[in-house]
């Protein structure tokens, strides 16, 4: 019988891979007494790199501020990783990515957006706890169910 190889993992390396702000109606913007409406979207993706066992995962938090149709402001925020896996098949790689590795990059992220917020003069907004493995199996089944669809999609013959 062969030998098990020991499963690893490690942050190699936590960094801001990307930031931006725009407040493009400033300085009438601040003038406004109403609330704006924020809409807040995360995006995660995770990409091997050279080096066996090593991958970036990258999460995006867009934070958008508006009132009507006027933007207040625009933030986004890009935090990465370098993480090392090692010792685990494929589909538990992939749910690492997926799960553990965002719950990792998800308080510098929240950090860099309540930060950039009050350096731009606004109150700041704090991104809540979010669970990241039903975001993982919802997108599990999505991606389950539109390969049973091409399936089950007939084939047409090319005329």
């Amino acid at each position: 019988m062969s030998e098990q190889q020991q499963v690893q993992f490690g942050i190699e390396k936590i960094y801001l891979k990307d930031l931006s702000l725009e407040i493009p109606n400033a300085p009438q913007i601040f003038l406004e007494r109403e609330n704006p409406q924020i809409e807040i979207s995360v995006h995660n993706a995770a990409s091997p790199l050279g080096q066996a066992g090593l991958f970036e995962v990258v999460m995006t938090v867009t934070v958008t501020a508006k009132l009507g149709e006027k933007t207040v402001f625009l933030i986004e925020v890009a935090q990465a990783g370098i993480f090392q896996i090692v010792g685990l098949p494929t589909p538990e790689i992939d749910a690492v990515l997926g799960i553990m590795c965002p719950n990792t990059l998800l308080p510098y992220a929240r950090e860099a957006v309540a930060s950039l917020m009050a350096r731009a003069g606004f109150p700041p907004v704090l991104l809540q706890h979010m669970n990241f493995e039903a975001a993982y199996q919802e997108r599990l089944q999505q991606l389950q169910q539109e390969q049973a669809a091409q399936a089950a999609a007939p084939k047409t013959a090319p005329n």
